[in-house]
């Protein structure tokens, strides 16, 4: 089981979805940025983390969601989803290929990665409450 964090940004209503790169495990299917959790590392310094380095911004956590486990065909996540905000920097990316703001209207409209969308589905009325 590999333990990895993601951040559901929110921002004036809406979330940020962002899309796998080409070569990366799941392209191009959309998500919610983050990684895997390093050796001493918590949750919590993880998403900072990776958000800084995938997304070149820094966040707030806000609330940590409910967290799945997820069996894909070639590996198991526990993906820990934290609700979070923008505090400072501009959107870079430089692990994915697209992103996208998305109000609660607009999230089933894309293509996303199977644990991702079981985050949705146990935490959307929690989140697009922000």
């Amino acid at each position: 089981m590999i333990d990895v964090t993601c951040a559901i940004i929110v921002k004036d209503k809406k979330i940020l979805a962002t899309r796998r790169a080409r070569g990366l495990h799941l392209e191009g299917l959309w998500e919610f940025p983050g990684g895997k959790i390093e050796s001493g590392e918590t949750a919590e310094e993880c998403i900072i983390r990776e958000i800084r380095e995938e997304l070149n911004i820094e966040i707030k956590i806000l609330e940590s969601l409910n967290s799945i486990e997820h069996h894909y065909p070639d590996k198991s996540i526990r993906l820990i989803p934290f609700l979070s905000e923008i505090i400072s920097g501009n959107l870079l990316l430089t692990n994915h290929s697209e992103l996208r703001w998305l109000s609660e209207e607009e999230i089933d409209l894309i293509n996303w990665a199977a644990a991702d969308r079981e985050i949705i589905r146990l935490n959307s009325e929690q989140f697009m409450a922000f």
